[in-house]
């Protein structure tokens, strides 16, 4: 097991899926868990629950990631009730799908926000909360890097995006001793993209696994990132896609 005892750890958007997961096994590798959820209450009590199992404290945090002023009021109860914090997990996200001759504006800026601008924001506000060690990882997707089909423009020029911030963020924050990584997980079993979808099919045939992953491998490699195993890594693109070609 990972030694995260002692550790105090915040995760966007983990109520389900990747998000989820990684707070889950965090937990289990002895972090506390603060987590944000954006508006099912019932969801975010079973999830404090399920970390609570593990014996570690879980702090669940209403919070939307498209609206600044939530984000930097989420940073600042996850610090008050953990007494500080060393992980911040950038997972919140949204997907779109339209061709950008038919993107509505809104929808394009609403994946942008979301996506780009929250991660951004949650880390300049976890920043001066972080000493030596810190760690910030950010959840982006391997569509980051490669467009395999039509339709899914925007959301990959939004993943495409946490690679700069990824990298830029690790030559600002190096000299403190802060670890910064991006995790882009494949094609991975999710409410939002799950293994028996209309297009899986075809997701499984660009793998070299031929499968889809499931959130719990994701979620071992953040917490990979997380520990002090990955002490050197920063400013890394760590892909789990099942070696996904384009």
């Amino acid at each position: 097991m990972i030694d995260l005892n002692g550790k105090r750890a915040m995760v966007t958007g983990a109520c389900r899926g990747i998000g989820a997961a990684i707070a889950l096994a965090l937990a289990e590798n002895g972090a506390d868990v603060a987590f944000t959820y954006q508006s099912s209450a019932k969801k975010a009590e079973a999830m404090a629950k399920s970390i609570e199992r593990t014996g570690r404290r879980a702090v669940a945090i209403q919070a939307d990631s498209a609206t600044p002023e939530a984000i930097m009021r989420s940073v600042s109860e996850a610090v008050s009730a953990l007494g500080g914090l060393d992980i911040l997990v950038n997972s919140a996200a949204i997907g779109h799908t339209g061709a950008i001759a038919e993107i509505d504006v809104n929808d394009y800026q609403a994946v942008m926000d979301v996506n780009v601008r929250a991660p951004v924001l949650f880390a300049k506000a976890v920043i001066p909360h972080l000493s030596e060690g810190g760690r910030i990882i950010t959840i982006g997707s391997s569509l980051g890097e490669r467009v395999p089909f039509p339709g899914i423009t925007a959301y990959a020029m939004s993943k495409a995006a946490l690679t700069s911030f990824t990298r830029g963020l690790s030559r600002e924050l190096g000299p403190n001793g802060i670890i910064v990584n991006l995790l882009q997980p494949g094609a991975t079993d999710t409410d939002s993209n799950p293994a028996d979808g209309e297009a899986a099919d075809f997701q499984r045939s660009l793998t070299s696994l031929g499968r889809y992953a499931q959130p719990r491998e994701v979620a071992n490699a953040g917490v990979f990132l997380a520990s002090p195993a990955a002490s050197v890594i920063t400013g890394a693109i760590l892909t789990a896609d099942g070696s996904a070609i384009a």
